[in-house]
Order: C-alpha cells, then sequence, then structure tokens
C-alpha cells in the first residue's frame, strides 16, 4: 500500500493552487502528468493474439474462398468450351455434307447454266427473226403499194 500512496500525487486543496487566468490567453495552466494503473499485459497480448488470429483467419478464408471461386470459373469455362467444341465440330460435319451435296448437285447446275445460255441464244435468234420478218414485212407493203 506504500507503493500506491507514493505514486499518487498528493492533493492540493483549492486554495493552495494560483487562480487560473481563464480570461489570460497568454498564461498557460499545467497538470501533474499521473502514470497509468498498471496493464495486465498478459491479457493484453492474449487478447491481441486472439483477434490477430481471428483477422488472419478471415484473411485466410477470404483468399480460400476467392481460389475456390477461380475454381469454379475454371470449371464452367472449361465446360462452355467444350460445349463451343462440340458446336464446331457439328458445323464442320454439317458443312462437309454440303459441300458433297453441292458437288452432287454440281452436274445438274452445270445443265442449268448451259440451258440458261441456250435459252439466252434462242432469245437472240428470235429477236433477229423478229426483225427480220418485220423487215420483210415492209417490204412486202412496199410492193403490194406498187
Amino acid at each position: 500500500m506504500a507503493t500506491a500512496a507514493a505514486a499518487a500525487p498528493p492533493e492540493e486543496a483549492p486554495e493552495a493552487r494560483p487562480p487560473a487566468a481563464k480570461h489570460d490567453p497568454v498564461i498557460e495552466t499545467a497538470e501533474e502528468a499521473t502514470e497509468p494503473a498498471e496493464v495486465d499485459i498478459n491479457g493484453l497480448c492474449k487478447d491481441m493474439f486472439n483477434k490477430m488470429a481471428i483477422y488472419l483467419t478471415g484473411e485466410l478464408t477470404a483468399s480460400s474462398e476467392d481460389y475456390r471461386l477461380l475454381e469454379n470459373m475454371n470449371k464452367l469455362t472449361s465446360l462452355k468450351y467444350l460445349e463451343m467444341k462440340d458446336i464446331a465440330i457439328n458445323i464442320s460435319r454439317n458443312l462437309k455434307d454440303l459441300n458433297q451435296k453441292y458437288a452432287g448437285l454440281q452436274p445438274y447446275l452445270d445443265q442449268i447454266s448451259l440451258i440458261e445460255e441456250q435459252v439466252a441464244a434462242l432469245e437472240q435468234a428470235a429477236y433477229k427473226l423478229d426483225a427480220y420478218s418485220k423487215k420483210l414485212e415492209a417490204k412486202y407493203k412496199k410492193l403490194e403499194k406498187r
């Protein structure tokens, strides 16, 4: 108890203190510094380590969750790429089938082109024949008038 009394500041009577000049801004008053009460260092250390453990556990859990999310995203992306691969394979197969069908139709398309050319030639011949028949008709009318 003697140490506690020695550590505590002696109390002064209010009359023994000099009056504080509250209105005078130049004069400052000082209070005597007192030492804080002795702290339970072991308890504070345990509390700090417990809180640090909680903090680190939270950080590690967050990192673990991030990695789990990335893993799930990678799995989904992999599945999407597999689906896209299947779609590309089907498109390739269908394109090959279409090319084979087109190759099978090519002789018929060539015949259609040939017939179209022949029709165009016939059409030109018909126009020439029509023009010639009009000339003949004009000559006939001219001879008939005489």
